[in-house]
């Protein structure tokens, strides 16, 4: 069993949740992600528009100012390392693959805008879908399923035959934790997290720092939640995510060392 791959977050946002605008500024956005790739980063994640609960919308032209000169700024470093670019948007997703991003992370699952998955088939880009029940402002207002396990399972195969049927190659399935889910919800899907191999496409998990960690836990700061979120990782290794989207790299680094030595 190989590792998972760190993706690591960088948020250059006013609004996040877990690090409330420290990296909003091009220079601090960029210096915090040239310092994730050497903290040990596979891939880099970034993000010019909150999705925490409640977040405010953010207009293109907005998100495109946060996040297309830091990536350009780390294709100036650093040309090999995969950037995601998390946007719904499709002018957003444009801009950034032209100034290096090379995955593009869809929150929505091609629900905002189904263009995202042309962009991503005409440039033979990997694509990340992630189920949500409702939209970020509202998706915590009140989340019900029937089945958390059989109804995200079946959003997100669906989602998944869409995105091939616009000629996608490489799809990511994300059960998108805290996205429309109660604590419970999460729990059950972290649970039977490797059921969803059965989709057929590899699997990202993003747990890092959220709030039901902390609603478990008792930890109100979400920078506390790094070392649970390296444990809860760290039991989760077996179930099937190809991808672990983190804050915290170096801890998760670490982590990665001591699996390598325990399975050498």
């Amino acid at each position: 069993m190989e590792f998972s791959k760190i993706m690591g977050i960088v948020n250059v946002t006013p609004d996040s949740f877990s690090d409330g605008g420290k990296f909003n500024s091009f220079k601090t956005a960029t210096d915090h992600a040239l310092k994730l790739i050497d903290d040990g980063a596979d891939i880099l994640d970034i993000g010019g528009e909150s999705t925490r609960p409640g977040a405010a919308e953010v207009l293109a032209d907005e998100e495109i100012k946060r996040v297309v000169p830091v990536i350009e700024a780390i294709r100036k470093v650093n040309s090999n390392i995969p950037i995601s670019i998390d946007t719904t948007k499709y002018h957003v997703a444009l801009k950034s693959v032209e100034a290096g991003a090379t995955i593009i992370n869809d929150i929505s699952a091609l629900k905002n805008d189904e263009r995202l998955g042309q962009l991503a088939a005409l440039k033979n880009l990997p694509l990340i879908l992630m189920h949500m029940q409702g939209i970020p402002r509202t998706m915590q207002q009140n989340p019900q399923y029937d089945d958390v396990v059989q109804d995200v399972f079946k959003e997100l195969n669906e989602r998944i035959e869409f995105a091939k049927s616009l000629g996608v190659k490489e799809v990511i399935a994300d059960v998108g934790i805290g996205f429309g889910k109660t604590v419970e919800h999460n729990w059950q899907l972290l649970k039977h997290h490797d059921k969803f191999l059965k989709l057929g496409v590899p699997l990202l998990l993003g747990i890092s720092r959220k709030s039901f960690i902390g609603k478990t836990l008792g930890i109100e700061t979400a920078s506390e939640r790094d070392i649970p979120t390296a444990l809860l990782h760290a039991m989760l290794l077996k179930s099937g995510a190809g991808i672990i989207r983190v804050h915290d790299v170096k801890i998760h680094a670490q982590l990665r060392e001591l699996f390598k030595k325990l399975n050498a």
